[in-house]
């Protein structure tokens, strides 16, 4: 296992990053941070190393696929560039009609649930893939939370990418006490978007550091996670040997084994987003045309219906609390 002082190492890098960005954002406008509740960024943690303050993923790409960093603009210290399916939209650059729509929508859901959540963290589970990054991005810069990958902490606190994977061939029980590990320092802090790895619904101990924020299920088609496996050209965890010619069919079933898996994890979930439906609900006949902004939008209606629910809101409550000793 990692020790947690090397993990608490690399989410205060992140910190120093993040918070160093953020006053000079802040020194260059007026306009005042948004507060959601009374919770102060990081005025809850419980680590040994005490952590001190909520981080960001500030200067790490959105994700593979996209190729371009997240950029500040001068209304906040979370603003970027955000993948729209093929297409990337910079929240930075001139919108067009229907993009400006699109984000004033956003925007508008964001007002609308932000007062009901009291800083409450929010966690994505689901099989990794770059609508649930990019969803997870997108919440944090509406919400004006911070967001971590779970898994990209791990794999920093290892050494990188293909460090964290020997580690897991090596040591797989180390490995997933690491998993527990990060779960457990995010889980103690508010106002963070997390993406959580599978590790953090493979064990009840796991599923229940989710329980202190509230946790939705990124669903996304395997078929859709398939293609982008292939044209990312990463091979299947489950099956290292894929045929050169086809790989999509081997690619497929790894998915669908690991689905099978995980689903019972991931359906614990207080909300699910299911691209499907969101799909259905918008009359898209393609399932790709299914943007990020519209499953983003999807996952805040889901999170007002809970945060209306009066056993949400009782838990609700006392996560404020916490956020704000």
């Amino acid at each position: 296992m990692l020790s947690t002082t090397r993990l608490s190492l690399s989410l205060a890098t992140d910190l120093r990053r993040a918070e160093s960005l953020a006053l000079i954002v802040s020194s260059r406008t007026p306009m005042a941070p948004f507060a959601v509740g009374s919770a102060a960024l990081g005025s809850h943690v419980t680590s040994a190393p005490q952590l001190t303050a909520s981080a960001s993923r500030l200067c790490h790409p959105i994700s593979r696929n996209c190729g371009s960093s997240l950029s500040l603009r001068n209304n906040g210290p979370r603003r970027g560039t955000v993948c729209r399916g093929f297409q990337s939209l910079s929240l930075g650059a001139r919108m067009s009609a229907v993009e400006l729509e699109t984000s004033l929508a956003i925007k508008k859901v964001a007002t609308e649930i932000s007062l009901g959540l009291k800083g409450t963290s929010i966690f994505l589970v689901g099989i990794n893939c770059s609508m649930k990054t990019n969803v997870g991005k997108i919440l944090a810069d509406a919400l004006r939370y911070y967001y971590f990958d779970s898994d990209a902490l791990v794999e920093e606190a290892s050494g990188g990418e293909s460090s964290a994977i020997s580690f897991l061939e090596r040591d797989e029980k180390g490995f997933r006490e690491s998993e527990t590990e990060v779960l457990k320092q995010l889980s103690s802090m508010g106002r963070l978007i997390i993406c959580a790895g599978d590790g953090a619904v493979q064990s009840s101990g796991n599923l229940a550091y989710l329980r202190y924020g509230i946790s939705v299920w990124i669903d996304v088609p395997l078929d859709l996670l398939a293609d982008e496996m292939v044209e990312a050209q990463v091979p299947s965890a489950t099956d290292q040997t894929m045929s050169q010619s086809d790989p999509f069919p081997e690619v497929l079933e790894g998915l669908t084994k690991r689905y099978m898996e995980m689903s019972g994890g991931y359906g614990t979930a207080d909300a699910t987003v299911s691209l499907q439906k969101v799909a259905t609900k918008l009359g898209y006949d393609d399932f790709k045309s299914v943007t990020p902004e519209d499953m983003s939008i999807e996952a805040m209606k889901e999170i007002e219906k809970l945060t209306r629910q009066p056993l949400i809101l009782s838990h609700l409550a006392l996560l404020g609390t916490l956020n704000d000793v």
